[in-house]
């Protein structure tokens, strides 16, 4: 039996949105809060106030909208940054101010051109700040991985004596091993000597594969708070992946002597949801969430697995998220069903109308595919729900060509601000016909970044999935589109992000938190 609690702080919506491309916007936002409200996250990392207006508003919404976590805005160890953060999350039920200064020599010869004292000073000065605004306050000590130890026990001392309930200790760089890491957290608890004044946590990057291993070891030397993000989401290769941390100590609680609160059947569905907003797919392989996680095509593992689950399997795929239930309505079943069975998968609607759409979408799918799975509802359903504005470019029609020993062309009306505009273009293939057509009509001048396709079930009759990214004057913006014929999946996730460009949406892309 676990004797502590492991805290989890996700900052999916921080950190994770520090990946170029996956800024999102405060819907986008708040809908990924409420899921990881649902799956019962202590902490969560809202954003940087100060990093841009859309940054600040988005922070302030999730601190009015959530009520069962705690909302956490990131500040540098700058009057303003705290005070807006303060700002920003005044409507909380439970807020925290999450302070940050760097105490590697490179950082504070290099970047701060501070000296040690000033930057201990600084430090004190910034949580005496932050506990103007709330009791609950995070001190980091950014790059604490390459930091001195002798440094880091005395900054680590005078934060606490200040105020900081919290000491986070990154591997900013992600540069440490597992076993220095965890000697790393060990040392500083025996050292500091108001250490029991505190909860220790890491903030792990992914830059050699070790986030996760890093985590763990750091849990095992005493460290009660991990930071994360679904899917391992994060600037450069990533950050501690949260499903994979909080598996690795509810599977192994013979080993770890604490556990977390989490409701770990919202993982898959919570994985899903951030994948489609931020348009990175998971990979196939990726451990828990991943659609190969619990596949076994070995005839030994298959064997092994039918006479025994616990022969190949260390959990239940059922206690992360995944079902076998099969969506068996049809074009004949009504709204409510559908709907029932959408509030099953934790997917709700802000109105009747957005309902109405996402079923109206489905009976369109109904005729086009004789079994529809959960994963073409979850598909179908973010195209509707992501859309909280008025596209000014829709799809009308498309025709498009494609034979051997001739150039692919495609026909393509839409209608652009109400009027339908229509042109014929050809391309190197089908998609790049599409694509040429579209711009050619649109006129975003924007670059293509990124075009990823991934099947959303099995079967010839699968939905096809499309991720667009387009990058224009520093903007990126990512576009979906799911049909069962890849091409117009192509064109609509072309147009989706087409729209993101022309329509102001509050989306920024902070790069300055570096913890």
């Amino acid at each position: 039996m676990s004797s502590d609690k492991l805290i989890i702080f996700d900052t999916t919506l921080r950190d994770g949105e520090q990946s170029p491309g996956a800024s999102m916007t405060r819907e986008e936002k708040l809908r990924i809060a409420r899921k990881l409200e649902q799956m019962r996250v202590d902490v969560i990392e809202a954003g940087f106030p100060i990093a841009s207006p859309g940054d600040f508003e988005a922070v302030k919404s999730v601190a009015e909208t959530v009520r069962d976590s705690t909302v956490c805005g990131l500040a540098r160890a700058l009057e303003k940054d705290i005070d807006r953060a303060g700002e920003a999350l005044k409507p909380a039920r439970s807020a925290r101010i999450h302070t940050f200064i760097a105490t590697s020599p490179i950082h504070m010869e290099q970047k701060l051109r501070m000296s040690p004292d000033q930057v201990v000073e600084q430090a004190v000065w910034a949580v005496k700040r932050a506990r103007n605004y709330t009791d609950d306050v995070e001190f980091s000590a950014e790059d604490a991985g390459r930091s001195e130890m002798d440094f880091l026990c005395r900054i680590v001392e005078a934060a606490i004596a200040a105020g900081a309930t919290t000491i986070n200790i990154p591997d900013t760089v992600g540069y440490n091993l597992p076993h220095q890491f965890g000697e790393t957290i060990r040392t500083l608890i025996e050292r500091v000597p108001n250490a029991d004044k505190a909860v220790f946590s890491v903030h792990c990057h992914n830059d050699l594969g070790l986030a996760v291993a890093n985590s763990l070891s750091a849990v095992l030397n005493g460290a009660r708070q991990v930071e994360c993000t679904i899917n391992g989401l994060g600037e450069r290769a990533g950050n501690a992946s949260l499903e994979e941390v909080v598996m690795a100590v509810r599977t192994r609680q013979d080993v770890f002597s604490c556990d977390t609160d989490l409701d770990t059947t919202q993982i898959v569905a919570c994985s899903k949801l951030v994948s489609s907003i931020t348009g990175f797919p998971v990979q196939p392989n990726k451990a828990i969430v991943g659609a190969n996680a619990f596949a076994h095509e070995s005839g030994i593992h298959q064997d092994g697995v039918l006479k025994h689950r616990e022969t190949y399997e260390i959990m239940r795929a059922q206690d992360v998220g995944w079902t076998a239930n099969r969506m068996v309505l049809g074009k004949h079943s009504g709204r409510n069903a559908f709907r029932t069975r959408l509030h099953e998968l934790g997917i709700e609607f802000e109105s009747e109308e957005k309902l109405n759409e996402a079923f109206a979408r489905f009976k369109e799918l109904a005729d086009k595919k004789h079994e529809i799975f959960d994963e073409d509802l979850q598909a179908l359903v973010s195209e509707t729900v992501h859309a909280n504005y008025e596209p000014r470019i829709k799809l009308v029609s498309m025709k498009v060509c494609s034979e051997t020993g001739e150039k692919p062309t495609a026909d393509v009306v839409l209608a652009i601000d109400g009027e339908e505009k229509g042109v014929s273009s050809a391309g190197a293939g089908p998609v790049d016909a599409a694509f040429q057509a579209i711009e050619t009509l649109v006129k975003t001048g924007a670059k293509l970044t990124l075009y990823s396709v991934n099947n959303i079930t099995s079967g010839t009759d699968s939905q096809g999935e499309v991720t667009v990214r387009l990058e224009k004057d520093g903007a990126i913006v990512n576009g979906q589109g799911a049909d069962t014929d890849i091409v117009i999946a192509s064109a609509k996730a072309y147009i989706n992000a087409a729209n993101r460009l022309m329509t102001p949406l509050e989306r920024e892309h902070p790069q300055r938190g570096d913890v």
